[in-house]
């Protein structure tokens, strides 16, 4: 169905009423509650039922499919522009903590390349970019699945999306389900003080609503609004960057026709210029982070609805035995990483610190902190706030493996990322244990936590 200039606007409506039915889902649902499926997710569920793909109820335009590679973009300028966080208290604990969440990143990444060439490859003829699939959907999570997929769709694999966004949705799932079933393991081990009961979540993480005595501003305004509204200065300035982004990658292109940079790259290039720049001039002053993360937090909603919703169930039957495969893999790795690594090399609440990062490992921090509330229900173990420079190393990781890994791979150089990643996964591994950041193995006799 053609419906010209107006197929924007069907499918951005369609796509607003399938978040609101999320919302509500999640609300009143009892399953998508304990499960703690975002309303995002819900809604790619319903689009990728009710629209062409399946049912045909939704009348989508053929143009689904293409709006995630413009929202990771519109993502990773918010990124650029972002302040940088400052390191501060980096002791033993959290160096150890920050060793191991750059391994398990590096693992996963090397891991899915070495399966690629060992298996995926010669066994059942995918291409060798299939190894990226594992990282980019389990510890990258959704937005780096748009990342990937659209770089791989781009270099002409048509189904790489599709495939990407599978291993992210099937990548959350297990973070949920395998999540609780941890928790509960644990309980029973008594490697934590404390499960609390899901009736005891706040009921901010149990139905995804608000109430009124704790709602929070999203953003503070900058301007006033007999000039331009606040919010319309903070998206004008994403937009420009975004474009700015999308400019230099045309420019790119008519310059050296056999190279191409993904615009998501660029974008992240532009606003860090543009923040650079910026921070010398009183102009910085009117650019509001709250705003920013939540221009960014709706991109990224709406990109998970549209790669949902836009998975063609025909390709990934195709791709059905290595999919399993990898996500199997996938599970083994993070599963042997959290049974025989984390009890000596994370301090103090072990525990809590493992199921932590298990959740962002298989998909999602937001997954990471509802976890975390269910054995800490009172953030006693300092978790959050370890985590937040514990992971400032891992960061330019994440951000490179996204930006680079792809180009590397399809530059024929994939076995640099199976071997190099891995290594340095490897070396981050047993950083720990050579210069003696680690502790004892908890006794479970002693409630499984160490002083």
């Amino acid at each position: 169905m053609n419906y010209g200039p107006w197929s924007l606007v069907v499918d951005v409506g369609l796509i607003g009423g399938l978040l609101l039915v999320g919302t509500l889902i999640r609300r009143w649902v009892g399953p998508a509650q304990r499960l703690m499926l975002p309303a995002s997710v819900i809604a790619g569920f319903l689009g990728l039922l009710l629209g062409p793909q399946v049912l045909g109820v939704l009348p989508f335009s053929d143009q689904l499919g293409t709006y995630a590679s413009v929202l990771i973009a519109v993502v990773f300028a918010c990124l650029g522009l972002g302040d940088d966080p400052h390191a501060r208290g980096f002791g033993r604990s959290t160096a150890a903590f920050s060793a191991y969440s750059f391994a398990t990143y590096a693992l996963q990444v090397g891991l899915g390349m070495v399966l690629a060439y060992a298996l995926f490859v010669p066994v059942f003829g995918t291409p060798d970019t299939f190894g990226l699939l594992l990282f980019a959907g389990w510890a990258g999570g959704f937005g780096s699945a748009a990342a990937v997929g659209s770089v791989l769709g781009d270099a002409g694999w048509a189904g790489a999306s599709s495939l990407a966004f599978t291993s992210a949705t099937v990548g959350m799932l297990a973070g949920v389900v395998g999540g609780i079933a941890i928790a509960n393991w644990g309980a029973r081990r008594g490697h934590t003080e404390r499960l609390g009961r899901f009736e005891e979540l706040p009921a901010t993480l149990r139905t995804g609503l608000v109430p009124p005595g704790d709602r929070e501003p999203t953003g503070i305004a900058t301007t006033s609004a007999s000039s331009i509204e606040p919010l319309g200065l903070q998206v004008c300035l994403v937009a420009a960057i975004t474009v700015l982004g999308y400019g230099a990658a045309e420019g790119i292109g008519l310059l050296v026709p056999s190279f191409s940079v993904p615009v998501f790259i660029l974008a992240f290039l532009a606003g860090l210029l543009v923040k650079t720049v910026a921070r010398r001039t009183p102009a910085w002053q009117y650019c509001d982070q709250r705003t920013l993360k939540s221009i960014s937090g709706v991109s990224t909603d709406v990109l998970i609805v549209c790669g949902i919703a836009s998975i063609t169930p025909s390709l990934v039957a195709d791709y059905w035995a290595p999919l399993a495969l990898l996500f199997v893999a996938a599970l083994a790795l993070n599963l042997a990483m959290f049974r025989w690594i984390t009890p000596s090399v994370m301090h103090g609440a072990w525990f809590e610190k493992s199921l932590f990062t298990w959740g962002w490992a298989t998909g999602a921090v937001a997954t990471s902190v509802a976890l975390l509330r269910i054995v800490d229900p009172d953030l006693d173990s300092r978790t959050l706030e370890e985590f937040g420079l514990a992971y400032l190393p891992v960061t330019p990781l994440e951000t490179g493996s996204v930006a680079l890994a792809p180009l590397i791979v399809l530059a024929g150089l994939g076995w640099a990322v199976a071997v190099g990643w891995t290594a340095v996964g490897l070396v981050a591994l047993a950083l720990p244990f050579l210069l003696g950041w680690t502790r004892p193995r908890p006794s479970e006799r002693t409630g499984g936590r160490t002083t």
